[in-house]
């Protein structure tokens, strides 16, 4: 082979080398220039105090893999900040049993509870500060999603340490840290300082942040309602 043919070769070599490099670098210019930040998360929970399932539809697009129970939850899924509409229908049908409009901020985290009975269902939207001041301790929230329950104080069970007073129907806490480890808790109602039920057993890991919700109803009308009880959820 003649030395200009490959002196040729060569500088067509570095040539494509060059050109493969630059355009690998614009694309990456590219990507890095194009980076979303404008995700929010969104995740539903199934506070209806029933023995019906619920799946859940953000513009139309399912958002729960399986029928969501009575206190059945979703992750979060994650979506560019704006305005959805969402859907609730039953487990096997895709009609609208209720529906919403919700905004969704920008780097906002949002959990939305189903509630209420079949026949008048609505719901609770909250945004989850999801912020981990001490990493070696839990964080609960307490919300009152039984509708026919009165004002509700949660408290740990023998002792004065009150974690959530007065929530009315549809009302929830900021967080609060507590020490990792299993509670027995108490709801009470504001009013009269009347226990209306115990949790012996809810247990509270350091590093996560839980739902604590009182759901249920104080008097059921069937066996298809669910009686009042305390819900710890895991946020995830």
């Amino acid at each position: 082979m003649k030395f200009s043919t490959i002196k040729h070769l060569k500088k067509a070599f570095l040539y494509s080398v060059i050109t493969a490099m630059g355009i690998s670098t614009i694309s990456s210019c590219a990507k890095t220039d194009n980076t979303d930040t404008t995700i929010s998360y969104l995740r539903t929970v199934n506070a209806s105090p029933s023995l019906a399932t619920y799946n859940a539809y953000l513009n139309g697009n399912i958002i729960t893999s399986a029928s969501l129970p009575f206190a059945g939850s979703t992750a979060y899924t994650s979506r560019a900040a704006g305005t959805y509409t969402l859907k609730f229908t039953s487990g096997s049908s895709t009609e609208s049993l209720f529906a919403k409009d919700i905004s969704l901020n920008q780097n906002t985290s949002y959990s939305y509870y189903l509630a209420n009975k079949p026949a008048q269902l609505d719901g609770l939207l909250i945004s989850d500060d999801l912020s981990m001041p001490a990493t070696d301790k839990a964080y609960i929230r307490f919300i009152n999603l039984s509708p026919d329950a009165p004002a509700l104080d949660l408290i740990k069970t023998g002792t004065t340490t009150s974690y959530a007073t007065n929530k009315t129907y549809k009302t929830a806490t900021s967080f609060v840290a507590v020490d990792a480890g299993t509670y027995s808790l108490d709801v009470k109602d504001t009013a009269t300082g009347v226990v209306k039920l115990t949790k012996t057993d809810a247990i509270f890991a350091a590093g996560y942040h839980y739902d604590v919700i009182c759901g249920g109803l104080i008097t059921p009308a069937n066996d298809t309602e669910r009686p009042l009880s305390l819900q710890v959820l895991t946020i995830k």
